[in-house]
């Protein structure tokens, strides 16, 4: 059942156009229909073959205007460490007590952060970390021993990103409260990021089609031209 804030919204997005940016995230605000404050998500579908190590892109990037969303994050590590993370602002810090807690399901948490030292005690939470993406990582950083750091990114903005199984990006770059020139200078730094790690094996268009759309909202196709520099 579409309702007829949907239809109305609907009716304002071309679907044969290809938008700028700046469109676009103008665009996102107008079609919005939810009463809270929406998060605004791009969809970067890329000429790559997942199944390749070295096309199953991955990163990270810090957001110039930040997520909109403080996020919540744990930290891992052995007793020397849980001051430094502390004081950094981190939500949660331990080791053996989180372990079990997480053995037993919990995972009310955006981001975990780990010390080298104790990802050997982590590995065995795979199973449920890993498909909620919250196995720390070092190609994300978040397996570090500059916690403090590491906490300031992610509380700043800083977001990961890696390529699905069929090829496409999905990451949120902000809310719908945001200006128009927030929503578009954040989307224009992930899309640099994602450019940068193109790999030399991907043939053919790399940047195939980006879209982008706020909670409940129809999706706006976004000229690919309009974004690479």
């Amino acid at each position: 059942m579409i309702t007829k804030k949907r239809k109305v919204a609907n009716t304002k997005v071309d679907k044969n156009k290809a938008y700028s940016l700046k469109e676009a995230s103008t665009l996102v605000k107008e079609v919005n229909t939810t009463k809270f404050d929406s998060s605004v998500d791009l969809h970067i579908k890329l000429g790559v073959d997942p199944k390749k190590a070295d096309q199953a892109i991955r990163g990270t990037v810090s957001l110039p205007h930040g997520t909109g969303k403080t996020k919540r994050v744990l930290v891992l590590c052995t007793p020397e460490k849980v001051a430094e993370a502390t004081a950094a602002g981190a939500d949660y810090v331990g080791l053996d007590e989180f372990i079990t807690k997480i053995e037993g399901g919990w995972t009310d948490v955006d981001v975990i952060v780990a010390t080298p030292s104790v990802m050997p005690k982590i590995g065995k939470l795979g199973k449920v970390l890993g498909p909620r993406n919250l196995m720390p990582n070092p190609k994300t950083g978040t397996v570090t021993n500059d916690v403090a750091g590491a906490i300031t990114d992610l509380k700043g903005g800083k977001i990961a990103f890696k390529v699905d199984k069929v090829g496409i990006i999905h990451a949120s770059i902000g809310r719908v409260s945001f200006s128009p020139e927030k929503i578009a200078e954040n989307s224009q730094e992930l899309i640099n990021a994602i450019i940068k790690l193109k790999p030399s094996s991907s043939k053919g268009t790399y940047l195939k089609g980006v879209s982008m759309a706020s909670s409940m909202s129809p999706g706006i196709a976004i000229d690919t031209k309009s974004v690479q520099n």
